[in-house]
């Protein structure tokens, strides 16, 4: 942590005491936190998938991959903001911010789902030469996530792409006659043979890795793909090496 001043900046909600300078607080009638250079781009945001499809689990053991994505992405936004870093989710309309109220939000906000089967990413406030952290099954079309990428790269952003699986969209244990639904019920698919479908899906899902991943490095971002069936402490390991450049 450098001690370079870099500006005054007037107090949020969040700001602990110790972090005013009270000294140029005297002369307002609002109070200013002095931010050293090292905190000017230390921003996170977080764009967390909430579509139907997110609603998914297989087994009744199981967490669905919206309540993984959301625990890896608030335990993950609570490390950054004790390290005295701005987190915030793409679609909250105010800028990241620190402190244990915006962790408040993002915990609320975070708990809201959307109609869609699939969620789109939002990058409209994500500040240049910040991060990002962009939590979802990637089960859609991948178009929207490479132009949210494309503008993440043109604003100097990196970031990661975490793909959150439940086992059975890995394994595709299905065979005989299968009724597949979207979580949101509006698609349908029926086969009397989904064993024989298996090899084809897996094929697909497979491109799918490979296409993220190569839009990943494209962008200077990483990827990863984290099941519901596995400890969520090593996918928010990965996370934060990555956020640091160290996975």
């Amino acid at each position: 942590m450098g001690d370079a001043f870099w500006q005054y900046r007037t107090a949020q909600p969040g700001d602990p005491a110790r972090s005013i300078d009270w000294r140029r607080s005297a002369r307002s009638d609002v109070h200013f936190v002095a931010e050293k250079e090292w905190q000017a781009a230390q921003s996170v945001v977080f764009w967390v998938d909430r579509g139907q499809s997110m609603q998914f689990s297989s087994e009744k053991n199981l967490v669905t991959k919206a309540d993984r994505a959301a625990l890896l992405s608030l335990a993950a936004a609570v490390l950054l903001v004790q390290a005295g870093e701005r987190v915030g989710l793409t679609d909250m309309g105010i800028r990241p911010m620190r402190g244990e109220v915006q962790l408040g939000r993002v915990a609320e906000r975070l708990a809201d789902k959307t109609p869609q089967d699939y969620g789109v990413p939002d990058v409209s406030i994500l500040p240049r030469h910040s991060r990002a952290v962009f939590i979802s099954d990637f089960m859609a079309d991948p178009g929207p996530v490479e132009e949210a990428l494309a503008t993440a790269a043109d604003r100097g952003v990196q970031g990661v792409l975490l793909q959150v699986l439940d086992p059975s969209e890995e394994a595709f244990p299905f065979d005989g006659r299968t009724v597949f639904h979207s979580m949101g019920n509006t698609l349908e698919f029926e086969t009397r043979k989904a064993g024989e479908l298996r090899d084809r899906y897996l094929a697909r899902l497979a491109r799918r890795k490979e296409r993220l991943t190569a839009m990943a490095g494209l962008t200077g971002w990483r990827f990863h793909t984290h099941h519901t069936n596995d400890s969520p402490a090593s996918a928010l390991l990965w996370m934060y090496q990555a956020l640091e450049g160290r996975a």
